[in-house]
């Protein structure tokens, strides 16, 4: 199944200029995602990091392997024609084993690629690596849980 970014926006809560998946290319759920984001020369980021000669930020790798992952969770306890009407939001609880190998800079895809390493009620263990033309650039343990959204619940 392919997710365009209208779907992505569908599930996720984040926006401009925080999103940082444009599309997912295969889901799995409960097993695993492929997903990517372009990253243009347009990105704010770039104004400061760094002008000269811009490289994508590590944590913006890390956050877009999250909310690919974020994806994969909310399909796998959801649904894959459900929406998120705010009800639902996914929260990171650790990184660990972070390592980056290569810096990505404006006109390469990133590919995020995680799988499941462990799955318990809404919380979550994943395994996400970043690719760059077939080259691994960034590896990461991600750990998340699904919770309701305590303001949207506040709400009604």
């Amino acid at each position: 199944m392919i997710f365009d970014v209208q779907k992505i926006r569908e599930i996720l809560p984040h926006r401009y200029p925080l999103l940082l998946v444009d599309r997912i290319t295969a889901i799995t759920p409960n097993i695993c995602i492929e997903g990517y984001k372009n990253v243009t020369i347009n990105e704010d980021v770039f104004n400061g990091h760094f002008p000269i000669q811009p490289i994508y930020p590590g944590v913006y790798i890390i956050e877009g392997m999250a909310q690919t992952g974020g994806v994969l969770a909310f399909v796998s306890m959801f649904g894959e024609e459900a929406y998120n009407n705010g009800d639902k939001i996914v929260y990171f609880m650790s990184i660990d084993k972070a390592k980056f190998r290569n810096p990505v800079a404006p006109g390469d895809r990133l590919v995020y690629k995680l799988e499941v390493i462990k799955q318990k009620g809404g919380i979550w263990v994943l395994q996400g690596y970043a690719y760059v033309d077939d080259k691994l650039v960034a590896e990461a343990e991600l750990k998340a849980m699904v919770v309701d959204n305590a303001k949207k619940k506040a709400q009604k």
